[in-house]
Parts: structure tokens; C-alpha cells; sequence
């Protein structure tokens, strides 16, 4: 169990991908995205979504992301936030997104 103080260290926020490229030296399937926070700039992140989603679908797509982890070098990209997703049976992620387009760097709790 967590405490709500816990919780409340956890900053999640709600973003738009601007660009996503194929992360060919990972050891995963990944793609690189560049989201963009709002008033938190635009952040990077590394991200395991390669079974249901495609580049060109990305681009402008909603994400919700935790982004106050420390930057994590993954090969030769630092990734600076985490982008939500819920596990399939099989493995795979469904990215987690707002349910109607809203603001850039809107807190999730």
C-alpha cells in the first residue's frame, strides 16, 4: 500500500506527441516521441507501443504521462517522462488518453 502523500509525488499531465520516430537501437521495439506538456516544455520519451500503433498515428495524438522520473538513458536517447498505457493479455500497450481533446500540461489525480 501507498500513502495519498505517495500519490501526491507522482506528477502525471496530459500531453500532445508532435513528432515519433522508429528507436532502432533499442533492444525492444520502441518508438522515440517528443511530447509537448504545455508550460512544461516538450519532453522525450522512450516508449514500447509498436504492436497497435503506427508513427504517422501518433503525431497529434493526446497521451497521459508521469512526468517528474529522473531522465534515463535508454541506448543512445535520454527519456525524460513515462507515457501511461495499460498491459494486454498479450503484452502489448493501449496508451492511456484523455477522453476529449483539453490543454497541454493539464496535473492528472
Amino acid at each position: 500500500m501507498i500513502t495519498w502523500n505517495d500519490f501526491e509525488k507522482i506528477d502525471i499531465r496530459t500531453g500532445t506527441i508532435i513528432r515519433a520516430e522508429a528507436f532502432l537501437k533499442a533492444r525492444k521495439p520502441a518508438y522515440k516521441l517528443w511530447i509537448d506538456f504545455g508550460e512544461l516544455g516538450i519532453k522525450k520519451s522512450s516508449a514500447q507501443i509498436t504492436d497497435h500503433y503506427t508513427i504517422e498515428e501518433l503525431v497529434g495524438e493526446q497521451i497521459i504521462a508521469v512526468v517528474n522520473f529522473p531522465p534515463k538513458q535508454i541506448a543512445d536517447f535520454i527519456s525524460e517522462c513515462l507515457v501511461l498505457g495499460a498491459y494486454t493479455k498479450e503484452g502489448s500497450v493501449n496508451i492511456l488518453k484523455p477522453s476529449f481533446v483539453c490543454e497541454n500540461g493539464l496535473k492528472i489525480g
